[in-house]
């Protein structure tokens, strides 16, 4: 069963990838997008007007899309304002967090770049790499994921063609002109976003016979509109909160926006990016209040997931072409993740894997130190540029390709769903949020009070919530959240440092 046609489907694809590879030939064209300051944080130049559409945009993926809509649908009022509160909070979070990692890394690309500096310890460096890493490649998997479902739901284009399709589109655009080539596409997804909701929200409301039937539908299947019922704050609100701050503390996304988005433009664009992300969930939620609502009979086809829920309602009230429309809209929001992924995955890549020679080493750290660099320096600069931006290249392809296998894998497991790969994913992230935050703000942060609290969550907290989702367990699942938080914070405080550290003049600065 599908709702737009085969030809309908490969022709929305087809139309949106040549957007957005035109959009981005045009705006990056007249751009330097061949140096490493150029492909990976755009030049340090991105203004608020930019920025912030991107950083909503970005923030904008599968959960905002879909997994709000299902919240609202089974779990009513209660269920979206744990997501939405928690959502919107982690994006304004960084409107303290980028100002301050700005003034201590003025020149620094990614969060474990500043962590290596920051303890000066290798193996700590490594093991921070590991989550941060994994979330890259799980917010590409999930964009595949949600997106290969929406796409073989609606057209009838098989699974694996669909996921082979928004990858092969997101990484097309990337590579042209890296974090340039994410932003700039960002605004016009938002835009196409926005206008979706404009248009098709309202639209929806009047078809399912207005306001009352969303009305009706407030408490979900649950018939719950207590937004304070300790239940659901318990066995949703309080994974949910911490996964998502978490999630957004531990992206390297919103790090690598934060080093390339003007200075003192940083506080604008990350308020202004949570107002413009929490828009859109909380337009989204309707349809699925509407899908609750006893008047109406929306379901789904056998074997899909309930994420899915608010496009069986666009379906079933609106006409196809109504629904191509929406389609698109969907696919604007989850490739403006997926290639966020894929420049930010690039960026840990190119700056924290791959390994520079001694005489590269120097010549970028003169470079940070503002240091006049000879004929020597600048051919051996040339060369680092070229082999950064090639690295950063070769690492968005690799991660294209692991992001299509893990999205197979997982789309084969049974009585598996968006929610658990998203909430699995927040966990990991979890384990370094503490630490992240230490280091910024207190200066008897250890590196092994950093390793021990990293390593302990990694081995008891993770595989403790992976087993409480198994079982589907609240008690379990909040515990091993609660835990991981905790427990990385004692051993921070316990291996801390007996002197503060002091970095000259509140910065890190590195010899000339």
């Amino acid at each position: 069963m599908s709702f737009i046609s085969l030809f309908q489907g490969y022709t929305l694809l087809l139309f949106f990838g040549l957007a957005m590879i035109l959009i981005t030939w045009f705006f990056a064209r007249r751009k330097q997008t061949n140096t490493q300051v150029g492909f990976l944080v755009a030049g340090r130049k991105i203004s608020w007007k930019l920025g912030a559409p991107s950083i909503a945009a970005s923030w904008i993926w599968a959960p905002a899309l879909f997994v709000s809509v299902q919240v609202s649908y089974e779990m009513g009022l209660p269920g979206l304002f744990w997501f939405i509160v928690p959502n919107i909070f982690a994006l304004g979070i960084f409107a303290l967090l980028a100002p301050k990692i700005r003034k201590m890394l003025p020149e620094g690309f990614t969060l474990p770049e500043w962590i290596k500096y920051r303890l000066g310890d290798e193996k700590v460096h490594k093991i921070y790499l590991f989550p941060f890493f994994f979330y890259q490649l799980m917010a590409v998997t999930v964009q595949l994921f949600a997106g290969g479902n929406l796409v073989s739901l609606l057209t009838g284009i098989s699974l694996f063609e669909a996921l082979l399709f928004l990858a092969v589109i997101a990484l097309s655009y990337s590579l042209i002109s890296g974090l340039r080539a994410s932003i700039t596409t960002d605004v016009i997804q938002l835009v196409t976003i926005f206008l979706g909701l404009i248009i098709i929200i309202p639209w929806v409301i009047s078809a399912a016979g207005g306001i009352e039937t969303v009305s009706a539908g407030l408490g979900g299947l649950n018939n719950n509109k207590d937004i304070f019922d300790p239940a659901v704050a318990f066995s949703f609100g309080i994974v949910t909160a911490i996964g998502l701050i978490s999630g957004a503390i531990s992206d390297q996304q919103y790090w690598q926006r934060s080093f390339a988005i003007k200075k003192k433009h940083l506080i604008k664009s990350f308020v202004l990016g949570a107002i413009l992300f929490g828009i859109v969930p909380l337009a989204l939620s309707t349809l699925g209040f509407i899908a609750a609502s006893p008047a109406m009979d929306v379901s789904l086809p056998e074997g899909i997931d309930s994420s899915m829920i608010g496009v069986a309602a666009v379906a079933e009230l609106l006409p196809g072409f109504a629904l191509v429309f929406f389609t698109a809209m969907l696919l604007a929001g989850l490739c403006s993740t997926l290639d966020s992924g894929l420049c930010a995955g690039s960026s840990l890549y190119a700056i924290d894997w791959k390994k520079k020679t001694p005489l590269e080493q120097r010549v970028l750290e003169k470079e940070r130190a503002g240091a006049e660099l000879n004929a020597r320096d600048l051919e051996i600069k040339e060369k680092l540029d070229r082999n950064t931006v090639y690295s950063a290249r070769i690492a968005m392809v690799g991660l294209t390709v692991a992001g299509l296998l893990v999205a197979t894998a997982v789309i084969s497991i049974p009585d598996f769903g968006l929610d658990q790969l998203w909430w699995i994913f927040n966990t990991i992230a979890a384990s370094v949020v503490v630490p992240t935050i230490l280091s910024l703000y207190w200066n008897k942060l250890s590196a092994k009070g950093v390793f021990w609290g990293v390593i302990t969550s990694f081995v008891i907290g993770v595989p403790l919530f992976v087993y409480g989702n198994i079982l589907n367990d609240p008690v379990i699942t909040v515990g091993a959240s609660v835990f991981i938080i905790l427990v990385s914070t004692l051993c921070c405080f316990f291996f801390q440092l007996s002197f503060p550290w002091k970095p000259k003049n509140g910065v890190i600065k590195f010899k000339a």
